[in-house]
């Protein structure tokens, strides 16, 4: 039998806080429509515009973010965006306390959290590309795949359970102290970053002089005292840039004085739509992942208010899918494997589509929790073995100084569409009622695998960077 793959003692920090982050959400999964339904006494189209506002003008937020991420050390940057998330969460245990928790408290929150998400996934993404081999680039992204199905396998059915013994907001302060725990193991992780800076700038002196005398240097990926030396590291001290691999754009230009940091705001979408595949795999997944999750606030009004589900069972028809998460993101090595990355995008990319009408049929008690189980199941298998595909493809094509830009600008791009889908639905739900709005869902999702990629433009991976250590995955 294969052993476990070792990445490293600076990955298992890393991998840990994104666990301890993941568990943490798992628990508050859903929590604030549930506060706002169960507490607030909202309607579909308030749920929906919480569901919906919050997370888009969180993306507004980040945008002018990207740059600022690209050109920092990228670990204060996640440490301080896990701060910022638990200080926000925790202000909502204390209005509830209180007694002065509004909608309006919530929809603040949200955007908070949504913004700080995007850049901690941005500022990740560029961590781990200095962290792990080019080849542990889809070892790392279905770790964090099947670690993120897990947390929402367990989450929800104890958060559910908890919400009854102990009140709606408990789930809340889980997910508050979740972030700092994330923040502490992020700490735990240690050494020191390269200095970032846009392709092709000379690197400092001491640095040059390092890798004219071929100095060793510790390898981050391993975390022991193999030792590299600098020029494996690190592009050639020259004037010039290093040769770009094929496919890869032109570096952004610089200026006297420092990057082209406010023109830099739009760099990773130029990189995202100047690529044929990217491009395809972008629009499919906006669409894709808008009308799956505008179906959250719509089910939550349906189970919870309509049909009469109690929390725990709310929590338990989207936990126990989510055991199928585990099974896709486990295989996804061995399918790209045996039929290719191409036949990964256009089969199992199509898969997660043709299920989500089935919630169409959802009626009261056990025949209803079975069927929302069973299309969540079909849906979650088909999207953790496809995910982790999508990431590692994404980084492999993106270069090292376009990352984080290119992370937020995907990220911001999803969040819109969540947004715009999720605010549509409500309003038609609140117009027509939340199954119409579930069909109308079901229904558009069946066109998205048009958008998909031909097999004939999905070239393979670019080849490594020279001076990439590892390839970035998608990190919390």
């Amino acid at each position: 039998m294969r052993g476990r793959r070792r990445l490293g003692r600076p990955f298992g920090w890393l991998w840990a806080a994104y666990a301890v982050s993941a568990y943490g959400s798992g628990l508050g999964f859903g929590a604030f429509p549930l506060i706002a339904v169960l507490v607030l006494h909202a309607g579909p189209a308030e749920v929906s515009a919480l569901s919906a506002v919050g997370p888009a003008v969180g993306a507004l937020i980040a945008v002018p973010l990207a740059p600022w991420v690209e050109f920092r050390h990228k670990r204060p940057v996640m440490i301080g965006m896990d701060l910022a998330r638990c200080a926000a969460m925790a202000t909502i245990p204390v209005g509830y306390a209180l007694g002065r928790l509004t909608w309006v408290q919530l929809l603040v929150v949200s955007v908070l959290v949504a913004a700080a998400k995007i850049a901690f996934n941005a500022a990740s993404g560029a961590f781990l590309k200095a962290l792990v081999r080019p080849d542990d680039l889809l070892v790392a992204n279905a770790r964090f795949e099947s670690t993120n199905w897990s947390s929402i396998a367990v989450g929800p059915p104890l958060g559910g359970a908890a919400i009854g013994l102990f009140g709606p907001v408990v789930t809340v302060i889980a997910d508050a102290f979740s972030y700092l725990l994330s923040a502490l193991c992020l700490t735990a992780i240690g050494g020191r970053e390269e200095a970032p800076r846009p392709r092709g700038e000379a690197p400092r002196a001491g640095e040059a002089a390092r890798r004219t005398t071929g100095e060793a240097v510790p390898s981050a990926a391993t975390g022991d005292a193999a030792m590299r030396t600098t020029a494996e590291a690190v592009p050639q001290a020259t004037g010039d840039a290093a040769p770009r691999p094929p496919g890869e754009p032109a570096p952004p230009p610089t200026r006297k004085g420092g990057p082209r940091r406010t023109a830099g705001l739009l760099d990773g979408w130029r990189h995202i739509m100047g690529h044929p595949v990217l491009r395809a795999l972008y629009l499919n997944q906006l669409l894709v992942a808008g009308l799956i999750m505008a179906t959250e606030p719509l089910l939550a009004v349906l189970l919870l208010r309509r049909l009469g589900f109690p929390p725990w069972q709310y929590g338990l028809a989207f936990a126990a899918p989510c055991l199928g998460g585990l099974v896709g993101s486990r295989l996804a090595r061995r399918v790209v494997a045996r039929h290719g990355r191409s036949a990964v995008f256009r089969t199992v990319g199509t898969l997660r589509a043709v299920w989500l009408i089935g919630l169409v049929f959802v009626r009261p008690g056990v025949t209803g929790l079975v069927t929302v189980m069973a299309v969540e199941l079909a849906i979650i298998v088909n999207m953790s073995l496809y995910t982790p595909v999508l990431a590692a493809y994404r980084l492999e094509h993106t270069p090292k100084h376009l990352v984080a830009r290119t992370l937020t600008a995907w990220s911001v791009g999803q969040q819109a569409a969540i947004a715009l889908c999720t605010a549509l639905g409500g309003l038609l739900a609140d117009a027509t009622g939340p199954r119409t709005a579930l069909t109308a869902a079901g229904l558009l999702i069946l066109a998205t695998p048009l958008l998909l990629p031909r097999p004939d433009r999905t070239p393979p991976a670019s080849p490594a960077e020279p001076d990439a250590t590892a390839h970035a995955g998608t990190a919390p």
